[in-house]
């Protein structure tokens, strides 16, 4: 795991890519390097994982080709053995150079990992950017007069200036909590949004989504589809713990980290507990641990500190970022990193097995008119009018609205006309993944593999663990396993008169598991923020009031307003960067 950067045309002189890099060197502690030639410049943060000789190190370059890489190739053996040598490294970089020099960008069809990277084409003067399929690994970029620059993260590109807020982002952190792709938090700059690649040249860009996974169910009976489940997962998850390097596992009071643990050979696990009872998991984990006879280390979060929790979002993310459960991320990687510098953690599985309470609550399928009649005049800001707006909904606004963030009334109510626009569309980013034509569950699925995931969650993970120079990589969301599960009928995950979900994978884990642990409920990795909100009223209306001397917010709002967590990191942001 690694930073990248890398600039094209006149901007790539004066050490330029190297003090972007500098801005990455959270994301690899272990070297740097940097290549320049004329109008170009490409530069590297390492963090030594795979082969950790000087004979890995990147940029690197093979013939008229030069490459700057972030991420894991799990098949990179498999990939070496069909290349020709000599090879002068042991990783999977200079496999990724050399496949990519032979067949371009066909080559990212073969790789198996996640990954984010630039290839840069001397003889061409040719620019290809990727991202892996399920948008692990993040890269963002920006065109310039004359050329292009990209980074693994936005404060990288901040090296070359500030551009102004781009007003819709906010609007659409409002909605979703994270700003989605491709847009930032800036104008002019973007991200590549996952499973796609980019090609400049000559000024020139092109934009293609490369991984198109099908929706198409298969028929199978389940006892088949289980022990298909079984053989799939018995060869994803012990690949990702290819490492020359010390790896553990996180592991949660739920059945998707239990589920990771089970395929590994007595792995390290790290279990990250609170001090309320009511919503640690440390004794379930510690359980499941024994169980499994892992080697078990757990630590507890004393106290949440929220001021502290606040302080940090700007610079982790660089852009607005409103889900409080970030913090836990940050403190479960901060503990691990003590020992191990590669963790496996079961995100993903509520995405791919169907575990969302939405899959089982026929979320959209029905309204009313006495809904619709409340949600039109209940004050839009309350939590009864929030809740009669999720109400009214049917179809993709039903589904908006049992997101995380503001409904789009919300958003409306809130920004002053500055900060909002007139017939927006605030659904836009679920609108492009929306797919009328699939049964109810798998497009809710879809939908969820397609938006929120690489937007929100993995980006969670990114940034918080990789603060601490942390690799997490997501077994279950390996697109081997991704794929298979796309074909799964939804039906066969979820009882919905039982309003339960992750049926397959609860007949899977279920006799491997101490008993009774799938019949517990799962607490979650969220802050009690509402509470902590409540207890500090005052922070709740300073934020709010610089906000409107700002000119973003209309109006105040009180401690009861359920979203109040995104005001105040978006002031915070606004107070870092603003």
């Amino acid at each position: 795991m690694c930073g990248i950067v890398g600039i094209i045309g006149s901007l790539a002189s004066g050490g330029t890519a190297a003090a972007m890099a500098d801005r990455l060197r959270h994301r690899g502690p272990d070297g740097e390097g940097v290549f320049e030639e004329p109008g170009v410049a490409l530069a590297h943060r390492r963090l030594s994982i795979l082969d950790l000789s000087d004979d890995a190190r990147q940029p690197m370059v093979h013939g008229d080709q030069v490459l700057t890489y972030n991420g894991e190739l799990y098949n990179h053996g498999a990939l070496r053995a069909g290349l020709p040598g000599p090879w002068r490294s042991s990783g999977d970089t200079e496999v990724l150079l050399r496949l990519l020099s032979v067949e371009g960008a066909a080559a990212l069809d073969r790789l198996v990992g996640m990954f984010a990277f630039g290839l840069w084409d001397r003889r061409r003067r040719r620019l290809l950017l990727a991202r892996d399929r399920l948008g692990i690994k993040p890269l963002y970029y920006r065109l310039l007069p004359d050329g292009i620059a990209f980074a693994s993260e936005l404060k990288a590109l901040l090296v070359l200036g500030t551009p102004e807020v781009d007003r819709s982002a906010v609007r659409d952190y409002l909605l979703h909590t994270y700003v989605p792709a491709p847009k930032t938090i800036y104008r002019g700059i973007e991200k590549l949004p996952a499973g796609h690649s980019l090609c400049w040249e000559d000024g020139r860009v092109r934009v293609e989504r490369w991984w198109s996974p099908s929706a198409e169910l298969a028929a199978r009976s389940e006892a088949d589809t289980l022990g298909m489940l079984d053989e799939v997962l018995r060869t994803v998850v012990p690949a990702h713990t290819l490492s020359d390097v010390p790896v553990g596992v996180f592991l949660s009071g739920g059945i998707d980290s239990a589920l990771t643990a089970y395929y590994l050979d007595r792995p390290h696990t790290y279990t990250l507990g609170f001090d309320r009872h009511g919503r640690s998991e440390a004794d379930a984990a510690r359980r499941v641990a024994r169980h499994l006879n892992t080697q078990h280390t757990e630590t507890t979060a004393r106290a949440a500190d929220f001021t502290a929790a606040l302080d940090a979002m700007p610079a982790l993310f660089d852009e607005p970022f409103g889900d409080s459960a970030a913090w836990s991320n940050y403190l479960i990687a901060q503990f691990a990193r003590r020992e191990v510098t590669v963790a496996l953690s079961g995100e993903g599985g509520d995405e791919i097995f169907c575990g969302y309470p939405r899959y089982w609550s026929r979320v959209g399928e029905r309204s009313s008119p006495f809904y619709r009649l409340l949600a039109r005049i209940l004050p839009p800001l309350t939590r009864l009018g929030q809740s009669m707006q999720r109400r009214a909904y049917t179809g993709l606004p039903a589904f908006a609205a049992a997101q995380g963030g503001l409904t789009p009334v919300q958003v409306d109510a809130l920004l002053t006309p500055q900060w909002s626009e007139s017939g927006y569309d605030h659904l836009w980013f679920y609108r492009r993944f929306w797919r009328p034509e699939l049964p109810p569950l798998a497009r809710l699925r879809w939908l969820d593999l397609n938006t929120d995931l690489a937007e929100g969650l993995l980006t969670k993970v990114d940034r918080t663990s990789m603060a601490h120079s942390l690799e997490v990589r997501p077994p279950l969301l390996d697109h081997r396993l991704v794929e298979f599960m796309l074909s799964v009928d939804p039906a066969m995950l979820v009882d919905v008169r039982a309003r339960r979900g992750k049926l397959l994978e609860r007949r899977l884990m279920e006799p491997r598991l101490p008993p009774g642990h799938l019949d517990r409920p799962k607490s979650g990795f969220g802050l009690p923020v509402h509470a902590w909100i409540k207890a500090h009223p005052r922070l709740l209306e300073r934020a709010v009031a610089r906000l409107i001397e700002r000119g973003v917010l209309r109006r105040p709002v009180t401690t009861e307003f359920r979203r109040a967590w995104q005001l105040l990191v978006l002031d915070r942001w606004f107070s870092a960067f603003g």
